[in-house]
């Protein structure tokens, strides 16, 4: 009921969304625990979306519940659509600074919004309660002196809901064996604080009715008394439809983070398409009984996770609960206060605002969502709460992209390591040392020890690492600081690979005049490349479009056809992107190394201990009688196709490669 007011509605139509919730989403929920009902922060936003729709509505003024039951149809054929097309995964595009963001601004909007009611100055003249936050805030100053006895009920109310979770926490580490008891008292005081301040409101206004001595609900109807087909017009649809976006926004970001967390609670999995369909299901048939938009409520799905609860079924029994409410207790109704649901409300939502260790935890990983999480909290304070959704979406978005446009690649070197339990030197002909190649960036960047020196390739041989996604926002980036470097540590193989001085480029920095002296005699020519592709998961045909194009430059700039060798391709698509682009096999005669394994064609017998490492060029790794198979139940295969011997299985073979192509030691 508390939520229904939050949302600009009777209160009433909270216990029929509560009713709906309980008893339509189980049929069709992934998750034993989630309690899906109206919430806070999306009753907020419904109030908002109220107040933006009735001047274009005003045949609806009265009647603000039909708009809201237009919508949650819309909503939940959305958001049921979003799970059949199996489209789930669109959430995990929002970061968690950003639902943080909007969570912390929301919160704030609504407790600033309740405090007036609180206080009982809600209704002077004048006082916007549906203001921005700032507003609210700074006009509750000047209204102060319309306070009255609601602030003697609201802020005890608010003290007691405190000290009783202080003291049930502090129980709870004093008598740990009784901890699970002191739980449920906690999670019953909202209610306890109710009813002690429903009865004070009976003992002070049962001879008041026309006149109460502070606000109070009054009549709560009995029974469903708005069951019925709900009114969908495009005139209604035109009206909320710029607010459709926060909307879905919300409502899926609220649920499927909730689900999830208790799932990770658990132990168990949800299915995220799944969910989307039974809150979407929960939404399209709510308004025929008089509900409101519906998603999962965190804390009441954390006191049915606490009271052991096993199977969906529990939302059966939830919902006859309910509707004996409904149907049995409205004449209790009429006395609840209102400045105690207000002080209900806002202990509820103080919850949702990110706690001091969580904001420091942005700081200390990711400076730049730390700046995102708290452009959508001030967006949500002075401007709106779908606009501070909207500020902390996009600036992450922007965000995501920057960093995928902006990845850097590294040039790396070898390391030749082993490992040891102690730090003793260790000689790497011991028959217990086992030594390896570890392929490292020539700047350390990745947090190698600074005083070890890794070793550049061969002269004229570059390795270079991409660490993210090759594709078009990127290319470009990448291409262009490795050609860059290329072109720093070699020289060109002739002075002028233009020909004539008219071919040269008008942006050709060089001079006009190129002589032997203009050009280091000490630096390599360029003879290959090798492209580290374990961190490319895709490609696309802009990407390897400039890969053809720099391609070309390079071979121009050597004069000579440069080999290009690929390592860690996993992607399917991405090999045969560049298969197609001319990649990965040359025509010709090709020295090439291929990384083969021993593979039984029968059963090995029972003494078999297999090897400690592939083989290459068919050598063995264990002497053959140890493999407890002849040589006529083994065969030599590669492990890639002989028919691209450009594409590597690891950077050991691709530089090997290079140096039997290349006749280098």
């Amino acid at each position: 009921m508390a939520y229904a007011k939050l949302a600009s509605l009777p209160p009433e139509f909270g216990l029929y969304s509560s009713f709906v919730g309980v008893a339509i989403y189980w049929l069709s929920a992934t998750s034993h625990v989630i309690s899906a009902g109206p919430v806070a922060v999306f009753s907020s936003l419904l109030s908002v979306i109220l107040e933006h729709a009735l001047p274009q509505l005003p045949e609806y003024a009265d009647t603000p519940w039909i708009i809201a039951g237009c919508l949650s149809v819309v909503l939940g054929c959305i958001v049921m659509a979003i799970g059949l097309f199996r489209i789930g995964f669109i959430v995990d595009f929002i970061p968690l600074p950003a639902i943080a963001a909007f969570m912390t601004g929301s919160a704030l909007n609504i407790a600033m919004g309740q405090i007036p009611t609180l206080m009982g100055n809600n209704t002077a003249d004048g006082y916007n309660t549906r203001a921005a936050t700032y507003l609210v805030f700074g006009n509750f100053f000047k209204y102060i002196k319309h306070c009255d006895l609601n602030a003697a009920i609201g802020l005890t109310a608010l003290f007691m809901l405190y000290a009783v979770r202080w003291g049930c926490g502090y129980a709870s580490r004093r008598w740990p064996q009784h901890k699970k008891t002191f739980f449920f008292i906690n999670t019953l005081r909202s209610g306890f604080v109710i009813l002690l301040y429903t009865l004070i409101s009976f003992l002070v206004n049962r001879n008041h009715h026309d006149d109460p001595k502070f606000s109070i609900l009054k009549t709560i109807p009995r029974g469903f008394q708005h069951m019925g087909v709900p009114v969908v017009n495009s005139r209604i649809l035109s009206a909320v439809a710029a607010k459709l976006p926060s909307a879905i926004i919300v409502l899926v970001i609220e649920h499927i983070s909730i689900a999830k967390s208790f799932a990770r609670l658990s132990n168990y999995t949800i299915d995220p398409n799944q969910e989307l369909i039974a809150i979407g299901l929960t939404n399209i048939f709510g308004p025929f009984f008089g509900g409101y938009p519906a998603t999962g409520s965190f804390s009441r799905t954390a006191i049915k996770a606490k009271a052991g609860v096993r199977t969906p079924l529990a939302g059966v029994v939830t919902a006859i609960i309910v509707v004996i409410a409904i149907y049995a207790l409205p004449p209790v109704f009429y006395y609840i206060s209102n400045a105690a649901l207000a002080a209900v409300i806002i202990h509820a939502v103080g919850d949702l605002i990110s706690s001091p260790k969580s904001i420091k935890m942005f700081w200390k990983v990711s400076p730049c969502e730390f700046v995102i999480f708290w452009i959508g909290v001030l967006v949500s304070v002075f401007a709106s709460i779908d606009n501070g959704i909207y500020a902390s979406v996009a600036a992450s978005a922007a965000l995501l992209l920057f960093r995928i446009a902006k990845a850097h690649g590294r040039f790396v070197g070898v390391v030749k390591v082993y490992n040891t339990p102690t730090l003793r030197p260790v000689d790497a002909n011991e028959p217990d040392s086992d030594t390896r190649n570890v392929f490292v960036p020539l700047d350390r960047s990745n947090g190698v020890n600074p005083a070890v020196q890794p070793r550049e390739p061969h002269a004229g041989v570059f390795i270079y690492r991409l660490n993210e996604g090759y594709l078009y926002p990127n290319a470009v980036h990448f291409t262009d600081h490795m050609v860059r470097e290329i072109k720093v540590k070699t020289r060109p193989a002739v002075i002028n690979p233009y020909g004539s001085l008219g071919e040269r480029p008008w942006n050709d920095p060089g001079p006009r005049h190129k002589s032997e002296s203009d050009i280091d005699p000490t630096l390599p020519v360029l003879r290959a490349i090798i492209l580290d592709f374990s961190g490319v998961s895709n490609v696309d045909v802009t990407s390897l479009q400039n890969l053809i194009d720099v391609r070309k430059q390079l071979d121009r700039y050597a004069d000579a056809h440069i080999a290009w060798h690929f390592v860690g391709v996993k992607s399917p698509w991405a090999r045969r992107g560049l298969l197609a682009s001319g990649f990965g096999s040359e025509n010709g005669v090709v020295k090439s190394l291929f990384t083969v394994t021993n593979v039984g064609v029968s059963q090995e017998k029972d003494d078999v201990k297999p090897g400690s490492r592939d083989e290459e060029f068919s050598v063995d790794t264990q002497p053959e009688d140890k493999l407890g198979m002849t040589s006529m139940d083994t065969m030599v295969l590669p492990l890639l196709s002989i028919d691209c011997p450009y594409f590597h299985i690891d950077m050991d073979e691709a530089v090997r490669s290079v140096e039997l192509e290349l006749g280098l030691k």
